[in-house]
């Protein structure tokens, strides 16, 4: 790269020294090297063989390996444990060392209850720091055992006892997450958290470790203030071509948003669009935004406050198509039913009864049997099928398979 230090470009070099060199008359961070202990755990990383990981920096004193430490929040009792291991941040790693001063930010390992907004401190003179703030959960869903039909064809993780575990040891380094046991069923757990993108992250990151899942829609979580019912509002922030801000605005007005701001841009041809808009319009909003702008917009949202409840918002008008019968689904099958609505489904590909494998063109549900097969003749050979000519199904995300259950 260039980098140089005057606006106009005129002292660039092939180099990056104007750039470093700037960084070094950076203000060097304010710590007390003479006070005792304190150190805000900032994060929580996890080893296979060291176990629970703290991160933080150093913000007085001084920390050693051996050392006999205490973690707490204020107004809260002490824990005490030992430092068996210490790492600072060398380059893309990490490295062993004794002694840690202020100002590092280091890894410590072996505290095994230490949790996120605690302050690691001296035993002798505890002296915590304010917790950092944690938003409160906006959304929640349920997450249980798989069972339907097909379960146990993916995943190798299918207990309820695996799934409690993976969610408790999710709760150690995900501070905005809330883990509740169902009362309508053991095998069920309802998962609170900021929004439904830090829900589906987690549902995908357990996917993927192996675990099969039943997932239930997302819902918003209200609250009494003052006597009245509110529910959480959320800052959107849209940049779009011009030409499809209409449809953003139709939108938005839709899902009952309040618009806040609007400023065009016509050096690029582009508008930001601010609006406040109910939580529960958030939900799904994101597909229907690139489908309308062709996949341009650009979304930001921030949770704002609780408001009181908006009123009821629309739902979807279609229903789904559901299959007749379980069975392999066929090209034949797939040609006769294509004609009730979009398929989500490809021919050869396994379903069971009463399986969403599309969406009905109209109002309520409708079963379709995407399983027949074209019934052999001596006048027709059992090729055939190859040339049917089926409509390219719809590509269902994890998110938005979750907006689709939702918007039901």
């Amino acid at each position: 790269g260039e980098s140089g230090l005057e606006a106009d470009g005129s002292d660039l070099t092939k180099d990056m020294n104007a750039v470093f060199d700037k960084m070094l008359e950076l203000p060097p961070p304010k710590v007390a090297s003479d006070e005792p202990l304190q150190m805000l755990v900032a994060n929580i990383d996890f080893d296979d063989f060291k176990g629970k990981l703290s991160i933080g920096r150093v913000q007085s004193g001084s920390i050693k390996v051996g050392q006999t430490v205490g973690f707490t929040r204020p107004d809260e009792k002490v824990e005490t444990g030992k430092v068996s291991e210490l790492f600072v941040f060398d380059k893309l790693g990490r490295k062993n060392v004794d002694v840690a001063e202020a100002g590092e930010i280091v890894m410590i390992a072996g505290l095994p209850d230490v949790q996120i907004g605690q302050t690691i401190v001296d035993k002798e003179n505890p002296a915590p720091l304010p917790p950092i703030a944690v938003e409160e959960p906006t959304v929640r869903m349920t997450l249980g055992v798989n069972k339907s039909p097909m379960a146990g064809r993916e995943g190798k993780k299918l207990t309820s006892r695996m799934i409690r575990e993976r969610l408790m040891k999710e709760l150690d380094r995900n501070v905005a997450l809330q883990v509740e046991d169902s009362e309508e069923s053991a095998d069920t757990f309802i998962v609170s958290g900021r929004g439904q993108l830090h829900l589906t992250v987690l549902i995908e990151t357990m996917r993927r470790e192996g675990f099969e899942l039943m997932v239930g829609a997302p819902t918003v979580i209200f609250k009494e203030v003052d006597g009245e019912r509110c529910e959480p509002w959320e800052q959107i922030e849209c940049t779009v071509p011009d030409e499809y801000t209409g449809s953003v605005v139709d939108m938005m007005a839709r899902r009952k948003g309040e618009l806040i701001d609007m400023a065009a841009n016509a050096a690029d041809g582009m508008t930001a669009i601010k609006y406040l808009l109910p939580t529960r319009g958030v939900l799904g909003l994101r597909n229907a935004l690139l489908t309308a702008t062709r996949g341009t917009v650009i979304i930001d949202s921030n949770f704002d406050s609780y408001r009181p409840f908006a009123g009821e918002l629309e739902t979807r008008e279609k229903g789904s198509l559901l299959a007749y019968e379980s069975g392999t689904v066929t090209p034949f099958g797939v040609m006769g039913a294509q004609d009730r609505g979009l398929m989500f489904i490809p021919p050869r590909i396994e379903v069971y009864t009463n399986m969403i494998i599309g969406i009905h063109q109209r109002p309520g549900d409708l079963k379709v049997n995407v399983c027949k097969a074209k019934a052999l003749t001596n006048m027709r050979s059992s090729g055939a099928d190859e040339k049917s000519t089926c409509v390219p199904h719809i590509e269902m995300s994890l998110d938005a398979c979750v907006e689709y259950i939702n918007a039901a």
